[in-house]
This record gives structure tokens, sequence and C-alpha cells, in this order.
């Protein structure tokens, strides 16, 4: 199979999530493979809910030893604070040098209230109209600074141009942010905002604010409806719809040996579980899945959760990605230096050096 003239070919990401891990190492190693295989980004999960290491943390230290592949950790917007969310996924931008993403979540339940004791659980709608306002004052904040607000003039003393700066005045159901921020606009303009939009809830904040959706479907045309309907929904936000990508979340068993999919899986579709869709099989298989869906116009790419991290994304790199490389329907280096270059998505412009003042 070739790729389709005219179409984009699909973009790829990975989990890096892995049960108990704390040491780096095992996480550089796989965010090396990752990049190896010119995967777009990779995506590090975060909860209050269970231990863990602090995902947006783990992939700052993993910035300086990448050098072109996506960083995209979890950040709740939940029982945290915008302006220091902002200004931490800021600051990964800067350090990754234009390839930081945000993934943004919402916590759900009264435990992961209680840790923080500042108020209790709320209804999820409520939550994602939270989290869209978050998104909102977050891309206000990374536009308070305009691009040539830093002058650095040594003879003058004059290290900021004040009237480059902005306020906000972000005023949101249950917070209020002045700014500007503390970090200068990041490299991307706005880092990459990823929200997961498989449940409708999300759908909308997603919609307005996500530059990548992910969404769990088992199914070709599932993917292609939902697909539809999200980029229906951005334009009527006033967004063009080619400014969002809809990567398929998808678990993937690659096992240890060639093996044709289990019935239920390969290119009719993986198989439903109660943690969303399941591919089991071996990875040519898995290449045959991911072309057919992309060739029928029913996702820009997928987002892949290994069920043995280690195994699994190696056999995706070597077996999976070098196929569809080999057929030309996946890139075999990176063109561009950022995240939104990898993802085709512009710079955004800056709200405030365009019009002038705050909208």
């Amino acid at each position: 199979m070739t790729a389709p003239r005219g179409r984009a070919l699909p973009h790829l990401a990975a989990a890096l999530d892995q049960q108990a891990a704390y040491d780096a190492a095992s996480y550089i190693e796989l965010a090396q493979l990752a990049e190896r295989g010119t995967l777009d980004f990779v995506t590090l999960g975060d909860t209050f809910a269970r231990p863990g290491p602090d995902a947006l943390a783990v992939l700052s230290r993993i910035a300086p030893v990448t050098g072109r592949i996506g960083l995209v950790p979890t950040v709740t917007t939940t029982h945290t604070e915008p302006f220091h969310v902002q200004a931490a996924v800021a600051t990964l931008d800067w350090v990754s040098r234009g390839r930081a993403g945000w993934h943004i979540d919402v916590s759900t339940t009264e435990g992961e209230a209680r840790l923080f004791g500042r108020r209790h659980a709320a209804p999820t709608d409520a939550l994602w109209r939270e989290a869209g306002e978050v998104a909102d004052v977050a891309a206000r904040l990374w536009d308070s600074w305009e691009d040539d607000a830093e002058i650095r003039d040594e003879a003058t003393g004059r290290f900021i141009d004040r009237d480059k700066l902005h306020h906000v005045d972000f005023e949101g159901t249950g917070f209020f942010v002045k700014g500007p921020s503390i970090v200068p606009r990041p490299p991307q303009g706005h880092p990459v905002r990823v929200v997961d939009a498989t449940e409708g809830a999300a759908r909308r904040t997603a919609a307005r604010y996500a530059d990548v959706a992910l969404v769990r479907v088992a199914g070709p045309a599932q993917a292609r409806a939902v697909r539809a309907e999200l980029r229906s929904a951005a334009a009527e936000f006033g967004r063009d719809p080619d400014d969002l990508r809809v990567l398929v979340g998808l678990t993937v068993d690659l096992g240890d040996g060639e093996r044709a999919a289990e019935p239920g899986h390969g290119g009719g579709g993986p198989r439903q579980t109660a943690q969303g869709p399941l591919y089991r099989g071996g990875p040519v298989d898995l290449a045959e899945l991911i072309t057919a869906w992309h060739q029928a116009d029913a996702a820009d790419g997928f987002h892949l959760t290994p069920v043995e991290p280690r195994r699994d994304l190696e056999r995706l790199v070597n077996g999976t990605v070098a196929l569809l490389q080999h057929r030309g329907l996946f890139r075999t280096f990176y063109p561009g230096s950022t995240l939104r270059e990898h993802l085709g998505l512009a710079r955004p412009a800056n709200r405030y050096a365009v019009t002038g003042g705050a909208s």
C-alpha cells in the first residue's frame, strides 16, 4: 500500500507510562527509542489518584537528552493554580526548545479532593468547563509577553520593554488571573494542548481549545464520526477545523514474536475492553490497521499505549514504524524542530501584538 496523493501522512505518538518506575533512565531510554522512530510525541500520564513521579518533571529531565520528539505530560487543572500550571508548561517548552505539549486532565474523585482540602469533588461537566477556562487563560498568559518584549540592553540597563507586557485580567468561574506571566512567551507561542475527548464532557473543551484530541474508539466508522463531530464543533467556536488533529488512542500488545492479529483485531479494528480498545497481534498487522484507518480518513493518526513498555515500543519502532516508512506511509526524519512543526500546526500569532490590546 502507498499513501494516497494529497493526503498527509499519519501522526504517531506513544505513551511512556510505567508502573512503579521512578528511575529517570528507564523513561529516557523509552523516549530516545521513540525519537529514533521519528514519532511526533510521547506522553507521560499523571494523576493525584495514585502514587507516581511528577510527569512534567520527568519530561523536563528527558528534554536535554532528546532533540526532536515532542514531550507531553499530563497536568491536571483541578486543585492546581492556573498561573503556575501555564508557567511550568511554558518552562518545559523553553528547556526543550519548542517541543512541549500539555495533556489537560481533571481530577474527579473525593479522595483526590481530600489531598488538598480546598473543596469537595465537583461534577465532571463543571470540571471540564473549568479546564477550558484554564486552557484559555494559559494561552492568554503565554501571549502576555510579546515575542520581542526582552530588550537586554546593557548600555541602558533595560531588560524588558514594559509596553510589550500585558495584563490578561481573566476572571473564570472559580479564579481570577491578572498577569502577565513570569515566563517569556514560549518558543512555540502556545505549547500544544492535548485533550482526551472520548467522553462527552471533555469533547466540548477539546473542540474549543485542543490542538490534539485523543479518542478511544474501536472502529474506523466510529472514529470518523467522532472526528467529524469535533471538527464541526471547532468550526462553531470560530476555529479552523484543520487546526485540530484527532488521534485514535489504542493500547497495543505486540507480544514476543511475529503473529497474526487475534480475532477481532487487525484491519477490522481492535477489541473494545473496559479500559478502551486493545490491539493484540504482531507489528505487521498493526501497520495494516494504521494504514487502513488512515486511508479511510478515520483519523489523523494514533496514540499508542504499550502493554509492556520496553518490549512493545521496541517492536513498534523496529517493526510497525519501519514497515510504514518502507511503504512511504510514515516519515523517516523530522522536517522541523518543534512539536507544532511535527503536527503541521502554525505558530499562533500573539493576540496582544496583533490587536494592540486584550481580547
